[in-house]
């Protein structure tokens, strides 16, 4: 693994362990020699990671939509900023340069972020690790959404275990160097 693309929130959320947490996950890519990708802004948790990885001497690739770009969102000292066209191609580029997935704390668009990644690496798309770094129980709620799914028969268990999720960085990039996707046939019912 050479490289972890890390979804988070460009507000900083209400709480400063949100940041507390975010430079925990810089140390620890750092550490393991492991490059960040994210969304490219100088706000929020997603501008606090960037910057702690680079202040410990850390490679980031940010790739942002021009649109954001022009309304002075992207963080201008980045290794590499990745300037396209749209939303679609921010999510593609993210997904070729990266080798497994962490979403933190965050809105709609980290939401959406995740959820698209393990679909596609459900979907045989990828084969690459996916997880949450789940700060005092913010994704407990996602997390029983999920495990219903299971229950009511629209997702497989086996699927269900291809999204991770621990409280520390540290934990969840160890599952990340041990993971194998799971090779699940399609339900015909």
């Amino acid at each position: 693994m050479l490289r972890v693309c890390v979804y988070c929130g460009s507000n900083s959320g209400s709480r400063p362990i949100y940041a507390e947490v975010a430079r925990d996950l810089a140390d620890t890519l750092v550490r393991h020699e492991l490059e960040l990708v994210y969304g490219g802004a100088d706000k929020g948790i997603m501008g606090v990671l960037a910057n702690a990885v680079l202040e410990r001497g850390g490679v980031v690739h940010g790739v942002i939509p021009k649109m954001l770009c022009d309304k002075e969102l992207a963080h201008q000292n980045l290794t590499k900023l990745h300037v396209v066209a749209s939303m679609h191609e921010r999510k593609m580029l993210m997904a070729a340069l990266s080798d497994g997935f962490i979403a933190m704390p965050g809105g709609y668009g980290t939401l959406e972020e995740i959820v698209e990644i393990i679909t596609w690496g459900q979907l045989r798309f990828h084969d690459k690790p996916c997880g949450l770094l789940n700060i005092d129980g913010y994704f407990d709620h996602l997390l029983a959404y999920f495990d219903n799914a299971v229950t009511e028969g629209f997702l497989r268990p086996e699927n269900r275990r291809m999204l991770m999720c621990e409280k520390t960085a540290a934990a969840l990039i160890r599952k990340f160097e041990k993971y194998t996707a799971p090779r699940v046939e399609k339900w015909t019912s």
